[in-house]
């Protein structure tokens, strides 16, 4: 992508000035579009591009992940006929957490030096710091990294908040950095834990659990429903954790951690039903808290909800008349690519390009657990709910040819369609590198394909993905019973 020239000596073709707070995929997506559309773009950061997707959440923790996933695969080599030679048999697989985490920060900080680069090559500003909304056209730079951007005033046509969510803490449970963590302290660990207590049973509860399992770690999984992963699938939920307690994992499940304090030698995690978990530390969980406290917004007219995301509609306006949001700080969905998608929407829509309203029902999800679980389009829960008339078929991937070779039995694919239409309303994928399983169903969904012309497409065999298109046949030919 090329910057567009920019012409500044005839006051009638200054361009239009975006100011966007926070560097995370909805503000550096958002900023490029921008730019690219012929707008001047300053970008306010504080922490770092990329923000905490890049550098302390997404990528981080699935770099964490990727190292557990080994672990995972080599507990699988003896099914396989892999034996270590008699000299490597005195030894045992181990982590050396600090090398992992080296690596994993290494990793983030060179993405989001990449995210600079990509920026500062297009010719947008980056200014170190926070932003607060002065007025609905007006940025005070705050807390820069730069003594001179210190009150710097930005006079803006257009700003988009993107400034995502830290994590939610308890006050009985104070993290301290070193016992009691949020995830984004995870990183400054140099030695495995020897057992962690996760409270909380989400999205980011499931995948530290199960990496830190993966890794070595004794862990008990504190969940306050009947099951883990409870927005999620319910058979996808209860086969991972299944496999959770299989793996030597401790799932307390409706219970609630009240309190988390220090101990001599670890914590201890008090739970509201009267019993105490001790370990040497603890993971609090427990979702996250938009950042857009003291930013001038509700002042600026700047509409929040009870929890203070910052309500949008589905192009990313706010309520006040050229203040986008995108991100988490919304609370649309907490996902990366939603973020990046609301950013892109917001200047197409604040800059006259042609745009297309965000489509919540098209947005493919994954949990990065072993197995991960990756789901697109309606969930069953919620075609029952809306009372919507479906088929669902459910095929193990332990019959499948592909998954035998790799040693996989834990898995499945589930598709949901419309019974007489035959149009695929949605998926869920439980697998190995289940986000790459998920695509040919996004596509299907996004385009509103039926099963018909699922089953009817090539797969190579033997591969994962033809389990995709055998339980469309399996769909198909009910349709066609009909």
């Amino acid at each position: 992508m090329s910057s567009p020239a920019v012409t500044t000596s005839d006051p009638a073709h200054i361009p239009t000035h975006v100011v966007v707070l926070g560097g995370g995929p909805g503000g550096y997506e958002a900023a490029l579009v921008a730019r690219s559309l012929g707008a001047r773009v300053t970008v306010v950061e504080r922490q770092g591009l990329g923000g905490a997707a890049v550098l302390t959440d997404v990528v981080p923790s699935k770099t964490l992940i990727a190292t557990a996933e080994w672990m995972t695969i080599a507990e699988r080599a003896p099914e396989l006929g892999i034996r270590l030679t008699d000299d490597a048999a005195k030894r045992d697989l181990s982590v050396d957490l600090k090398a992992v985490n080296k690596r994993v920060l290494e990793l983030a900080r060179a993405q989001s030096a990449d995210i600079r680069g990509r920026l500062e090559r297009e010719g947008i500003e980056i200014v170190g710091g926070s932003g607060r909304l002065e007025s609905t056209s007006r940025v005070v730079v705050e807390s820069a990294a730069d003594p001179a951007d210190e009150g710097r005033v930005l006079d803006a046509d257009t700003i988009l908040v993107a400034t995502g969510a830290t994590p939610r803490t308890l006050p009985t449970a104070v993290p301290d950095g070193e016992r009691i963590l949020t995830w984004t302290q995870m990183y400054n660990l140099t030695e495995l834990p020897e057992k962690l207590v996760v409270v909380g049973s989400g999205v980011t509860g499931a995948e530290f659990a199960g990496a830190y399992n993966a890794l070595g770690a004794d862990v008990v999984l504190v969940s306050s429903r009947d099951r883990v992963l409870p927005g999620e699938d319910e058979d996808a939920a209860e086969l991972l954790e299944g496999v959770f307690r299989s793996r030597g994992m401790t799932v307390l499940s409706r219970t609630r951690a009240e309190a988390a304090e220090r101990t001599d030698d670890g914590v201890a995690v008090t739970l509201s039903d009267g019993r105490v978990v001790h370990g040497s530390h603890v993971l609090i969980a427990v979702g996250g808290v938009p950042n857009t406290v003291g930013m001038g917004l509700e002042e600026a007219g700047v509409t929040l909800t009870g929890h203070g995301h910052i309500e949008v509609d589905k192009v990313s306006r706010t309520s006040v008349r050229g203040v986008y949001a995108a991100g988490d700080c919304t609370g649309v969905l907490p996902l990366a690519s939603v973020a990046a998608m609301q950013g892109r929407i917001a200047m197409q829509h604040a800059l006259g390009d042609a745009v297309a309203p965000l489509r919540l029902g098209t947005v493919a999800s994954n949990i990065f657990t072993a197995p991960e679980i990756a789901t697109v389009g309606y969930s069953e829960d919620a075609l029952k709910q809306q009372g919507s008339r479906y088929i669902t078929t459910t095929l193990p991937l332990a019959r499948n040819p592909r998954a035998k070779m790799l040693g996989i039995r834990d898995g499945f694919v589930k598709l949901f369609a419309h019974p007489e239409a035959g149009v695929v309303l949605g998926g869920v994928v439980v697998a190995p590198r289940a986000g790459e399983h998920i695509f040919p169903i996004t596509l299907a969904v996004q385009h509103r394909l039926t099963v018909d012309d699922v089953a009817a497409s090539f797969t190579i065999y033997p591969s994962l993905s033809g389990t995709t298109a055998e339980a469309a046949r399996v769909l198909d030919a009910r349709v066609q019973e009909r």
